[in-house]
C-alpha cells in the first residue's frame, strides 16, 4: 500500500501520518471497521463535525506555546485545506474546519514541515498538556513550569501506554499558587513548589467537569520534579488497565478513584513500579529552548485616542517578572481569528517582541516579552487588526465552545448567546469591563467543552419541551463556581432552565442584584451567602413555559424554527470493534513492539505485547457476546471461560501470562520472551476462533 508519500525527516512521525493515509483507504474500501478508523483518526486530531461528509481538525499546541514561524504554517495550512478560519480553544490548541478527510495526510505534513502535530489532540489520549499562559514571565511563580509541561508533553506523545485508553486524560501545569491552570479540576494537575530550594509540585488527580464535575483530590502536598514522570506514568497505566470501556458515562478517571477509591488506586500504582523504565526521570530545564526578545528601539507613533489606550493598558498589559518587559493580552471574541492578521501578528511579534505567542484557556492571545517602551507601537498596530478590544480576562471576556455551529453535540446554540452577552455587559454595565472578578462561561450541551460549570456565572445549552409537545433550545443557568487557588475550587450550582432568549435577562438581574446587596463580596461568597434558592427565586418567572414567543424557538444567530439535533459524540471515542479487527491490530501491535524492541525502547515494546494480547481476548470475547467492560475484566472473563474450562490450552493462567510486566524490570530478554508470548497467544486463538467459526 504505503502510496503515500511525506518527506517528513522523522522516520516515526513519517510512518504515522503513512499509517493514516493507508487507513483511510482501507475505510473506503470497506476493509475496516467504521468505529475502529474513528478511534484511529481521532488519535490523529481528526474530528467528525455536525456538517457531514467534512472534519474538524485539532492542532495540538502543548501548553499554548506557538511561535511565529509555526503561526504561520497554521494559516497556510488553513488557508490551502480548510476556511481561513482560525479556533482557539479552552485546552490551548487550535481548531479548523470543513476539511476533506482524504487530505488529512497532506495537511498534517505539512504542518509537521514546523513541527506541529496532530497526534493525540483528539481521542481516548494524553490530550494537549495545558499550563498557565504567564508560565516563564508570571511575577508570582516560583520557577518556569514550561519546560516541564514540554517535558510531559514529548514523554507521552505516541507512548504506548496511552493510546487507546477508555476515556481521554487531561494534564495542567500552573506557574503558581493562584493555579491558573485550574489543577483542581483535571485528571492530573500540577502546581509549582519550592521546598528548601528544591524545585517540585502540589500534584492533584482524579478531577474532571462534563455532567459531573469532581474535584480533584490532593495526590501530594509535594513531589519534587524528576519524579512526576514515572508519577503520572504509573497511573495511566492502572487508568488503561482497570478503566471503564463500555459505558462512556463512566470512562474517566475521577470514577474509577471513586469506585475503588483513593487509598486503593495510589497502591495500584505503587505496584506498578518495577514495569517502570525509570523511577526518576530527571527533566534538563537547560535543553529547554526558552525565546528571546528581539532588542530594538520603538518606532514613533501618535494615539489617537488617548482614553481607549489607557483603558486598554489597564486591562490588557500584564507585568512581567523580566524587569523592563510586560506582556499584552488580545481579547479574542469566542477564540476566532482569521489567517490575514495570523499573519500580521506572527510578523508584529518575530519583529518586535520574541517571536513567540501563547493561546490561553480562556481562547485568547498572549504577547510575552514586549518592551515597556514599545507599547504604543503595539497599540497602533494591533488596532488595525482589531485586537485592541479592553478588558483581556474580565468579566466581559465571555468563554464559549463551537455548541451546535460545528460540534456533534451541540444542543443550543452557544456562541451566538455569548455575543450577546458581551454586547450586554459592554454597552450596559461598561464597569466590568475592567472588572476581574465574574468569570462567565457557556457550553452547548453537558460536556462542559466550556467549562461552564466552574465559572461564577455559567449557561449550559440544552432544551424545553412545552406541554404542546414544542421543542425550544433552552439554557441551565448555573451560579457560584470558581477557582480559589492552590488546588481548591468549587463547581457551580445548577440553579433554573430558561429558553435561551431569555439568558440575556437572566444575566441583567444576576449583575444589578450583585451590584445592588453584594456589599464587597467576591460573587462566589456573595453567592454561598445568599444561596441556590435565593437565586431561584430570583429567576423563576424566566422559566415560565406558558407565555413563550415566536422568537423563543429560535435559536441565537438562526433564523428558522429551533429542532433538537444531536449527532454521535467523539469526545470519548467509542468503539464497537469487530473480530477480524482485532486481530488485525493485535498484528500490529506486535509489529510495533518487535519495533521497538529493535531499538531498545524495551519499556514501550513490553506494552505494545501486553496491549495484544489483551486485544486477542477481547475478540474472542467479543464473539461469544461477553461484555468487555475494562482491560482488568477481560483478563479475568478469559481466564473464567476459556482458560478455566481447557476450550484454550495455555499451561498458565493467561492473569499470569499477562501481568508478567508488573513483576520485571524492562529488560530485553524479558522483553524478547514477552512479544514471543505475545505472538504465541495470538497464534492460538485465532487458530480457536477459526475452529468455532
Amino acid at each position: 500500500m504505503q502510496s503515500f508519500r511525506t518527506e517528513i525527516e522523522n522516520p516515526v512521525v513519517e510512518r504515522d501520518i503513512i499509517e493514516l493515509a493507508n487507513k483511510i483507504e482501507l475505510f473506503h474500501n470497506g476493509k475496516i471497521d467504521e468505529e475502529k478508523f474513528r478511534s484511529l483518526r481521532l488519535a490523529r486530531g481528526v474530528y467528525g463535525q455536525r456538517q457531514q461528509g467534512v472534519q474538524m481538525i485539532r492542532i495540538k499546541l502543548p501548553y499554548g506555546k506557538v511561535t511565529s514561524k509555526q503561526l504561520h504554517r497554521i494559516a497556510d495550512v488553513s488557508d490551502e485545506y480548510s476556511t481561513g478560519r482560525l479556533h482557539i480553544t479552552t485546552r490551548q490548541d487550535i481548531q479548523i474546519h470543513y476539511v476533506d478527510i482524504n487530505r488529512t495526510p497532506q495537511l498534517w505534513t505539512e504542518l509537521e514541515k514546523d513541527e506541529v502535530t496532530l497526534r493525540e489532540a483528539c481521542g481516548n489520549t494524553v490530550r494537549n498538556v495545558t499550563a498557565s499562559e504567564t508560565a516563564g514571565i508570571d511575577i508570582n511563580e516560583p520557577f518556569d513550569v514550561s519546560p516541564y509541561a514540554d517535558a510531559v508533553f514529548k514523554y507521552f506523545l505516541r507512548n504506548p501506554i496511552c493510546q487507546e485508553m477508555g476515556r481521554k486524560f487531561k494534564v495542567s501545569f500552573s506557574a503558581s499558587d493562584e493555579d491558573t491552570g485550574l489543577a483542581y479540576m483535571h485528571d492530573l494537575g500540577f502546581i509549582a513548589k519550592l521546598k528548601d530550594g528544591v524545585r517540585g509540585f502540589k500534584v492533584l488527580i482524579g478531577g474532571g467537569l462534563g455532567a459531573q464535575p469532581r474535584h480533584a483530590d490532593v495526590l501530594y502536598n509535594f513531589l519534587q520534579e524528576d519524579k512526576i514522570i514515572p508519577v503520572m506514568e504509573g497511573v495511566l497505566r492502572i487508568f488503561d488497565r482497570y478503566g471503564e470501556r463500555k459505558s462512556r458515562a463512566k470512562a474517566r478517571l475521577k470514577f474509577l478513584i471513586k469506585d475503588i477509591g483513593l487509598v486503593d488506586f495510589i497502591n495500584l500504582v505503587n505496584e506498578e513500579h518495577k514495569a517502570l523504565p525509570n523511577s526518576i526521570v530527571p527533566i534538563n530545564i537547560q535543553d529547554y529552548k526558552v525565546s528571546q526578545p528581539v532588542n530594538i528601539e520603538a518606532p514613533q507613533v501618535q494615539i489617537d485616542d488617548v482614553i481607549s489606550y489607557n483603558l486598554w493598558k489597564q486591562t490588557n498589559v500584564i507585568p512581567q517578572k523580566q524587569e523592563g518587559y510586560v506582556a499584552i493580552g488580545i481579547k479574542v471574541l469566542l477564540g476566532d481569528f482569521y489567517t490575514d492578521k495570523a499573519r500580521l501578528l506572527a510578523d508584529l511579534v518575530s519583529n518586535y517582541a520574541a517571536g513567540e505567542l501563547r493561546l490561553t484557556l480562556r481562547q485568547n492571545i498572549l504577547i510575552p516579552f514586549v518592551k515597556k517602551e514599545l507599547l504604543p507601537y503595539f497599540y497602533v498596530q494591533l488596532s488595525r487588526l482589531g485586537f485592541t478590544d479592553a478588558g483581556y480576562n474580565k468579566t466581559v471576556d465571555i468563554t464559549a465552545c463551537p455548541g451546535t455551529d460545528t460540534c456533534n453535540l451541540g444542543i443550543a446554540s452557544s456562541t451566538g448567546i455569548a455575543k450577546e452577552l458581551e454586547r450586554i455587559i459592554k454597552t450596559e454595565y461598561p464597569q466590568y469591563q475592567n472588572n476581574q472578578d465574574l468569570v462567565i462561561k457557556i457550553s452547548g450541551c453537558m460536556n462542559a467543552c466550556g467549562q461552564h460549570n466552574m465559572a461564577n456565572i455559567g449557561f449550559q445549552g440544552m432544551s424545553v419541551r412545552t406541554k404542546d409537545k414544542l421543542v425550544a433550545p433552552a439554557v441551565q443557568v448555573l451560579l457560584g463556581g470558581g477557582n480559589l487557588g492552590d488546588g481548591n475550587g468549587v463547581f457551580a450550582d445548577k440553579v433554573i432552565k430558561m429558553p435561551s432568549k431569555r439568558g440575556p435577562q437572566a444575566l441583567r438581574r444576576i449583575l444589578d442584584d450583585f451590584e445592588t446587596n453584594a456589599n464587597g463580596l467576591n460573587f462566589v461568597d456573595y453567592y454561598t451567602k445568599q444561596g441556590k434558592l435565593y437565586f431561584y427565586d430570583l429567576l423563576k418567572d424566566l422559566s415560565n413555559l406558558d407565555n413563550l414567543s415566536q422568537s423563543d424557538f429560535i435559536d441565537w444567530g438562526n433564523e428558522e424554527k429551533y429542532e433538537k439535533a444531536i449527532g454521535i459524540g467523539e469526545c470519548a471515542g467509542v468503539v464497537i470493534d469487530l473480530v477480524a479487527t482485532l486481530f488485525l491490530e493485535s498484528e500490529e501491535k506486535i509489529e510495533n513492539a518487535k519495533i521497538d524492541l529493535e531499538q531498545g525502547l524495551f519499556s514501550n515494546a513490553i506494552y505494545h505485547a501486553y496491549s495484544s494480547m489483551v486485544n486477542s481476548a477481547k475478540a474472542i470475547l467479543i464473539a461469544d457476546d461477553v461484555k468487555t467492560n475494562s482491560q482488568a475484566k477481560i483478563i479475568s472473563d478469559f481466564d473464567e471461560l476459556y482458560v478455566a474450562s481447557d476450550k484454550i490450552k495455555l499451561g498458565v493462567s493467561f492473569a499470569d501470562l499477562v501481568y508478567q510486566l508488573k513483576f520485571y524490570a524492562p529488560e530485553k530478554e524479558f522483553a524478547t520472551n514477552y512479544i514471543s508470548n505475545a505472538q504465541s497467544f495470538l497464534t492460538e486463538v485465532k487458530s480457536f476462533r477459526t475452529n468455532f467459526e
